[in-house]
């Protein structure tokens, strides 16, 4: 049981923070087909972090916002459930020895029944929910590199670091390095798409859910 009503506060978390629920690595920056030769005297290195830069775009916003009412419903129906396990213990717990020993063992079959349920339908749903905000992430990520990689030669830097990567760890950047803002703001540019209007009270950035992101000690 306990196991279930996780998986029900995740799901719940997950969608009311508009988290990209992903209990595997998140996925990173993409590769390119082929790295174009940085411009003569682009010495420069600037950080970025890649994923929340994505999903801070107003594309990545209004696009995982779309998903995260998709599944409210869904997420109504698990909490529902959870409630009527709830309200079964209480009230079996209430009848104490009133109950004959067929009927208690009846109920116990009841709530044993609705907490699998309960778990699969869980697991069923974060799974969904996962795959639809990871296919949305990728496809805004691959747009989003060719935006930074143009920005990268325009501006002269000849390496950019995902600091967001558990794989490239950055121990210090001064804030000038970091770019991702930047790169924000030219990619809505491009895109051309406004920043949704978000429900009072809620985000539309999401945030991983089952994987700790590495975020580096930088100064400010």
């Amino acid at each position: 049981m306990k196991r279930s009503l996780l998986m029900v506060a995740t799901l719940a978390a997950t969608c009311a923070a508009g988290a990209l629920a992903q209990t595997s690595q998140p996925p990173s920056a993409p590769l390119p087909a082929s790295q174009a030769p940085a411009p003569t005297g682009a010495n420069k290195i600037a950080v970025i972090a890649f994923q929340p830069a994505v999903a801070s775009t107003n594309e990545g916003r209004a696009a995982f916002l779309k998903i995260q009412q998709q599944f409210a419903p869904k997420q109504a129906e698990l909490k529902s459930l959870n409630s009527q396990i709830d309200t079964l213990k209480k009230q079996l717990q209430a009848s104490g020895s009133s109950l004959s020993e067929q009927a208690r063992a009846a109920q116990l079959r009841t709530i044993d029944d609705k907490e699998k349920a309960l778990q699969r339908q869980a697991q069923d749903a974060q799974s969904d929910f996962q795959q639809a905000m990871s296919d949305a992430y990728q496809g805004i990520a691959q747009k989003f590199y060719s935006v930074l990689q143009d920005y990268a030669q325009k501006n002269g830097y000849g390496v950019v670091i995902d600091m967001s990567s558990q794989q490239t760890p950055v121990v210090w950047a001064s804030k000038g390095a970091d770019i991702s803002q930047a790169v924000v703001s030219e990619y809505n540019q491009r895109s051309g798409i406004p920043a949704p209007a978000a429900p009072a009270g809620s985000s539309t950035t999401p945030t991983h859910t089952g994987t700790t992101t590495h975020h580096s000690t930088r100064s400010h």
